[in-house]
């Protein structure tokens, strides 16, 4: 009777490393492609350790599930960039979503609400505006909260930083807010 030969953890977690490396790497290959599911066995592997690296540089749960998900979506549109020749499936990876991290850290310390800034009111630019205006009619049609942001955004030059720390809402929400409203002006005026 033949004895499997027995091995030691380094070997077994190498193998284990190799193995995790190649799936990676190919799934990255058939996300070129537009296969959705790739994409999937991806985030299945890699998105409880991507949260825990993104948390460490965060230090908030909800900043490190946005940093994930950002970089799922930067994943998904830049696979062809992915080069094996290059680096690791494994470092390309986490290199995004500790890139996406330190963004969103940036991002998020810019504003202090404690900075002695005067309040802006949104609603002073919009009634700048004339009662004729269709600019301030497409204003008033969307959602106060997301209405603040675009205005805050374009009539007073805050960055999404500032409007996230302003407005006490995460940096992901901030941008979607912003992207919608501006989508949903350009519909209104035509």
């Amino acid at each position: 009777m033949t004895q499997a030969p027995i091995l030691d953890t380094r070997t077994h977690n190498s193998l284990l490393d190799r193995e995790r490396e190649a799936q990676l790497a190919a799934a990255l290959a058939r996300c070129t492609v537009g296969d959705r599911s790739a994409l999937q066995m991806i985030y299945d592997s890699e998105s409880a350790r991507m949260t825990g690296v993104a948390r460490r540089i965060l230090f908030r749960q909800d900043l490190a599930e946005e940093a994930v998900h950002d970089a799922f979506v930067r994943i998904w549109r830049g696979a062809a960039g992915f080069d094996p020749h290059r680096g690791s499936a494994v470092g390309w990876l986490y290199a995004i979503i500790r890139n996406r991290a330190l963004s969103i850290h940036r991002n998020e310390h810019r504003y202090d609400p404690s900075d002695n800034i005067p309040e802006i009111a949104a609603d002073d630019a919009v009634a700048q505006l004339p009662e004729t205006s269709a600019l301030r009619k497409c204003l008033e049609q969307i959602e106060r909260p997301r209405r603040d942001a675009v205005v805050l955004a374009y009539a007073h030059g805050m960055s999404h930083g500032e409007l996230a720390g302003r407005l006490k809402i995460p940096l992901g929400t901030v941008k979607s807010w912003v992207r919608r409203s501006l989508t949903s002006l350009q519909e209104c005026m035509g």
